[in-house]
């Protein structure tokens, strides 16, 4: 069974209100992007959203986690790969934020234009981090998507 290497910044990370589809193995460490990338949180649920427009915003801070055939799959189901305007998984490099060699990973990126079309709540942003997702926990519709990812992925 081929394992892939998965780079998550959002609610995927340890900690966050979709940690529990993350069924990988995290490496220690956080790690850091080589290139900079917008990190917004935008729209009525407060999603952590990796804008696919290299060279703005910050060297993003987040997780690499190792998965399976079958983790990949449940992530990319949450993260609506089917659906034109949500994420698509791409290649990204990292780097461990100690150092080291750089690593090749993939990446969920959302798709650029939902900046525009949602209300962007903050960013773009160095790290979504559990400070930052409290904060819009309280928010109207903000655990509703946690209540529909968890029904919709069982």
């Amino acid at each position: 069974m081929a394992t892939h290497l998965i780079f998550v910044y959002g609610t995927l990370q340890q900690g966050h209100r979709n940690a529990h589809i993350n069924q990988g193995r995290t490496l220690p460490g956080r790690y850091r992007t080589v290139e900079r990338w917008p990190l917004w949180v935008i729209g009525p649920s407060f999603l952590p959203w990796l804008s696919h427009t290299p060279g703005e915003g910050h060297a993003v801070l987040g997780e690499l986690v190792e998965v399976d055939d079958a983790a990949l799959a449940r992530m990319d189901d949450l993260e609506q790969l089917d659906r034109p305007d949500w994420y698509r998984r791409a290649p990204i490099v990292v780097r461990h934020q100690d150092g080291g060699e750089a690593v090749e990973a993939q990446a969920y990126f959302g798709a650029p234009v939902r900046v525009t079309m949602e209300t962007v709540h903050a960013g773009p942003l160095e790290a979504y981090t559990l400070d930052v997702a409290a904060r819009f926990a309280a928010e109207p519709g903000a655990m509703a998507d946690a209540a529909s990812d968890r029904a919709r992925l069982g």
